[in-house]
């Protein structure tokens, strides 16, 4: 099939449109962040994301993929236009939607023959809505010169190919089951139930499914604080608790919370979205709250740790991107942490395997180092705020001999406690002994 992804070069929409290349599909993906645009044709990936260069690599030259700054472009000969622009979390919680309307404005002002327009982006109960008017307004006809549909993402960073050419499920919302089926030939090939639905119920899923992770997160970080106040390792309690089918181990690591693009910004619209049907979700607020709350632990955890006085002291930072496997720090909490030492009057050197280049482009008064060690170098405290596979192979001898003074927080329990006291280390994990 020909298709389109608007806002093909975000991270949703590159990984959709390389995924869709690799299913076999002819995909023009449209962007109008022109400096990402010359980065791509020059080679460069806009982020990390492992298995994307190599697709890339595959379909540019066989010409299933291409990229262009230019609506009408990228709708030559196309039936079906995914919409993946970014829908970011405006300070009330609201999710802000100017990124999907111009993009409708767009398609209303290019599409010349008729088209499916599945909105990929996480967009609030009602966006269909939004979107009809915005084409209707234009003179275009739904039914006959666009049909709507809703197609939403379950990428995970750090796997987001992976998930995308493997996933657990695809929700296919739409009103018309013809059009349901067309959108369901996308996907042809891949091992996953398909759950067709309604538009609304289609979102409804994805947020859901963010907020039940998030839910399980913030459960975790509650359980390691009653161990940490009863004295048992948090790691043995869920260990048990994973092996009961109905629960399982996945997201029940206590650490410093969930941050990152998704699962706080979903959690708050799903609030929101609540609020405005006249339902009050008291559980999904406990739920961010103890996220909020775990922040302020975590963080006051090096305030202790240090006597009281943050001041001229230096804090060694390992960890910047909202978790392992990515260069994204949007929404990190380790920055959170990071600008709540500094406003303590502490010096801090960090570092991330993959997002320093973030990192140093959104960070003042950091020294953002190459190598681990050289940020704790000096430093009276070390913090661990993300669980690289590089942390856990710490040489911890080397790092006793280069820091003023033995002090680990492990805010993401990536270290083994025995072994890093045994090196000399006064450490504190999250609910660990």
């Amino acid at each position: 099939m020909n298709v389109c992804v608007v806002g093909g070069l975000g991270y949703v929409g590159l990984v959709t449109s390389a995924g869709l290349a690799e299913l076999g599909h002819t995909v023009a993906a449209v962007d109008v962040d022109q400096d990402r645009l010359a980065r791509v044709g020059a080679g460069e990936l806009p982020f990390h994301e492992p298995g994307l260069a190599e697709l890339l690599a595959r379909h540019l030259p066989a010409g299933r993929l291409r990229f262009t700054g230019s609506i009408a472009d990228g709708l030559r000969d196309v039936r079906i236009v995914l919409v993946a622009v970014a829908t970011p979390a405006r300070p009330d919680g609201e999710t802000d939607l100017a990124q999907v309307i111009a993009a409708a404005e767009a398609l209303a002002a290019e599409l010349v023959r008729p088209a499916i327009v599945a909105i990929k982006s996480t967009v609030p109960l009602g966006t269909h809505h939004v979107v009809r008017r915005v084409l209707d307004s234009h003179g275009r006809v739904e039914g006959r010169d666009y049909h709507l549909a809703a197609v939403p993402e379950f990428l995970r960073e750090g796997h987001a190919v992976y998930d995308f050419l493997h996933p657990t499920r695809i929700v296919i919302g739409a009103a018309d089951p013809a059009v349901r089926a067309e959108v369901r030939e996308l996907f042809r090939g891949l091992d996953a139930p398909v759950l067709e639905t309604s538009f609304e119920q289609a979102l409804l899923i994805k947020y859901a499914s963010n907020a039940f992770l998030a839910m399980r997160i913030s459960f975790a970080n509650e359980l390691a604080g009653l161990c940490d106040a009863t004295g048992v390792d948090v790691f043995g309690v869920i260990e048990g608790m994973g092996y009961d089918a109905r629960i399982g181990h996945s997201y029940l690591a206590p650490g410093i919370g969930f941050g990152g693009p998704c699962l706080e910004k979903d959690l708050r619209s799903l609030i929101r979205i609540a609020e405005g049907a006249g339902y009050e979700p008291g559980l999904l607020r406990a739920v961010l709250e103890k996220n909020e709350h775990q922040v302020r632990q975590v963080a006051r955890r090096a305030l202790d740790e240090l006597g009281g006085d943050l001041y001229a002291r230096t804090v060694g930072v390992l960890g910047l991107a909202f978790k392992p496997g990515t260069s994204d720090v949007r929404n990190s909490l380790a920055l959170r942490i990071l600008d709540w030492l500094q406003r303590r009057g502490a010096a801090v050197r960090a570092h991330d395997p993959l997002a320093n280049g973030e990192a140093r482009q959104v960070l003042q008064g950091v020294t953002v180092c190459d190598d681990p060690y050289e940020a704790a170098r000096g430093s009276h405290l070390v913090m661990l705020l993300n669980a690289c596979e590089e942390f856990r192979r710490l040489d911890l001898a080397r790092l006793r001999s280069i820091v003023a003074e033995p002090r680990i927080v492990d805010g993401v329990n990536v270290l083994d406690p025995g072994a890093a006291r045994r090196a000399g280390f006064t450490y504190h994990g999250v609910g660990r002994r």
